[in-house]
């Protein structure tokens, strides 16, 4: 046998491997390009259930579900079922809700098959009226005011108060918006006269299939006793399902809150490991689910098309959410009500978001993490088109690195925080930004929300370094945001960061943009100052940006193709940011080699191994 003949090609295959790893490798440390979102698939049975049941939608309530030829309610399985059950859901529409249960239980899809849960009913009995419109009663109402902290004087022109009622009404599944009077109605809309429980429309709708909710949940993971069974306090798995068209939330898992600064040990405890893949939830009124509860996971699913919160998660710790995709947030355009895709809420510690999709939410947050949050890892995921990406309020202790904000108004904001960490992050036309104000200073107006994070002299400890920020020709605003109001000078009279230095700053050379940073606090009369330059910024701060650069670059002297959202560096973009600038904590996280060299930003350019050389030389003595 001819053994330097092959060799070559071993070699060639060595190489290409080696590369392929490198790629891989790299891939890790920015979002890795999917799959996000439900993975359709054949679900097998767990191999630990304790029982089968089978329910279809023309189930008998009365069969036990033990066979696949002979499934019950998914209602009359939910009764049944108790801790290690395994209920398995054939295909076809579920219009079903109000279901409750209190044992970890898994619910799951049969196989490859596509079960939904659906909260709306098919409405019929249409007239049409003299003035043409048409009218039915549906009683099914679901009316609700909005809350007592939302302001009627400020918001009340932008937004009327019949948004907040959490009915919803679909024609051939698609939603139509609310109306204040009869007046109003387009072919994009409807009317509830809530007295009368009569609903309006402006066009024949015995030509479409009406649909109207008729539940305000689908599933309720209580705390206390139901269905003759006492908590066995673990969280359910839902695997392979979709929940859609319900009034208010599909989801809600029950648990004890905290109020004021509490210890985590004394909550989180009530439902323990829930864990939802591979699901689909959208058109819920408002939320999609309300989550509590310790070792939460979330992954690979569709949460979309929501009003206030998308994923809601309140005072739980060493949560994760990963791949999933978040999108389409506060649909109905809600002000003044503070909407976020993902809220993580009151002392929730250690909870990662990590390598998710968070899209299309120009009125909400992306994630947000409010009120006395520890911890939190934020890491790999792709942001856009938010007005605030990655969002951190009253709370202590973040790292954010790895991630992707395209086309936010703040890709990142820390708010009356401290010890926010933003490491090696990509930013397009998204601002980067840290601010405090007044609020803790005095009373507030949600109580003793303030108190669970840093007092007003601890907002300080933030690191932002080897960060990569673009904008085109037009962006006009600030690429770094550092900021804080006058009439608080005299407190916050110390820096915003511990350490600033790294990064790289892009700006189109056509931009009009005045200020590339602006900054507090600065000495003088003005806390708050707009810097139009790097060095602006050095010279009013020598200590900071030793190693920053400023460029005067269009988005496609940098990236390979913006266009594409292919934010890979191009090969004569060569700036780097010294090794130090990340730590090995933060390292491991996005999943980089420690001591390593770094370009700016989250994408790595790989180093493909010096093997064609050998593989030249084979090639020759093959010859």
């Amino acid at each position: 046998m001819n053994t330097s003949a092959i060799l070559p090609r071993v070699v060639r295959c060595l190489g290409a491997l080696s590369f392929g790893l490198l790629l891989s490798l790299s891939a890790v440390a920015q979002p890795s390009g999917g799959p996000y979102g439900p993975v359709r698939q054949s679900f097998s049975v767990p191999a630990d259930a304790a029982r089968v049941i089978y329910v279809s939608p023309d189930g008998a309530a009365t069969a036990p579900g033990e066979k696949l030829d002979a499934p019950t309610t998914i209602e009359s399985a939910i009764e049944r079922a108790s801790t290690g059950d395994v209920i398995l859901l054939r295909g076809g529409v579920y219009r079903t809700g109000g279901l409750e249960l209190n044992q970890g239980v898994t619910l799951q899809a049969y196989a490859d098959e596509q079960p939904v849960l659906k909260g709306t009913e098919v409405v019929t009995g249409w007239t049409q009226q003299r003035n043409k419109l048409w009218r039915t009663e549906w009683k099914k109402l679901f009316p609700q005011k909005p809350a007592d902290w939302w302001h009627r004087g400020s918001e009340g022109d932008k937004t009327p108060a019949h948004r907040f009622n959490n009915d919803m009404l679909f024609v051939d599944g698609r939603p139509l918006q609310s109306a204040g009077w009869e007046g109003e109605l387009d072919e994009n809309s409807y009317y509830i006269d809530y007295e009368t429980a009569q609903v309006y429309l402006s066009f024949d709708p015995t030509e479409h299939v009406i649909e109207m909710t008729a539940h305000d949940s689908a599933l309720v993971r209580v705390m206390g006793e139901v269905h003759g069974k006492k908590s066995d306090a673990r969280g359910y798995t839902l695997r392979g399902l979709t929940f859609t068209q319900y009034a208010y939330r599909a989801l809600e898992i029950e648990g004890r809150e905290p109020e004021g600064l509490m210890d985590p040990a004394t909550y989180g405890k009530d439902v323990v490991g829930t864990l939802i893949e591979h699901c689909t939830i959208t058109h819920c009124s408002r939320v999609a689910g309300y989550f509590r509860g310790d070792r939460l996971t979330i992954r690979n699913s569709l949460v979309s098309d929501t009003s206030t919160e998308g994923i809601y998660v309140i005072g739980s710790s060493d949560c994760l959410l990963e791949k999933n995709i978040i999108a389409r947030n506060n649909v109905e355009g809600i002000t003044g009500y503070y909407p976020s895709a993902v809220k993580i809420f009151n002392q929730s510690h250690n909870v990662v978001c990590r390598d998710n999709l968070v899209i299309d939410h120009p009125d909400s947050s992306g994630i947000w993490y409010d009120v006395g949050n520890r911890d939190a890892v934020v890491v790999n995921n792709w942001f856009e088109r938010c007005d605030n990406g990655f969002f951190f309020e009253i709370s202590k202790g973040a790292i954010c690195a790895g991630n992707v904000f395209v086309n936010c108004n703040s890709g990142t904001l820390a708010l009356n925080s401290s010890g926010v960490r933003i490491y090696h992050n990509t930013y397009l036309n998204s601002a980067a930004a840290f601010r405090r104000d007044g609020r803790g200073m005095g009373a507030d107006h949600f109580g003793w929300h303030p108190s669970t994070g840093p007092s007003a002299t601890e907002r300080v400890g933030h690191v932002f370094a080897g960060n990569l920020m673009v904008s085109d020709a037009g962006n006009k605003k600030s690429l770094l945001f550092v900021g804080q109001p006058q009439e608080h000078a005299d407190v916050y009279t110390m820096p915003h960061l511990s350490y600033l230095d790294g990064n790289v700053y892009v700006r189109d050379a056509s931009s009009v943009a005045k200020a590339l940073i602006v900054w507090s606090p600065a000495a003088g009369e003005t806390t708050q100052v707009d810097l139009p330059s790097l060095d602006a910024l050095r010279k009013l701060q020598p200590a900071v940006e030793a190693h920053g650069v400023q460029l005067a670059l269009p988005p496609s002297a940098v990236f390979h193709s913006p266009e594409l959202k292919h934010f890979t560096l191009v090969d004569g973009f060569t700036t780097e940011t010294v090794a130090e600038t990340l730590p090995d904590e933060v390292r491991a996280l996005v999943g980089w080699p420690k001591g390593a060299g770094l370009t700016p930003g989250a994408y790595q350019r790989p180093v493909a191994p010096e093997l064609e050389p050998v593989a030249r030389r084979s090639s020759k003595s093959a010859r």
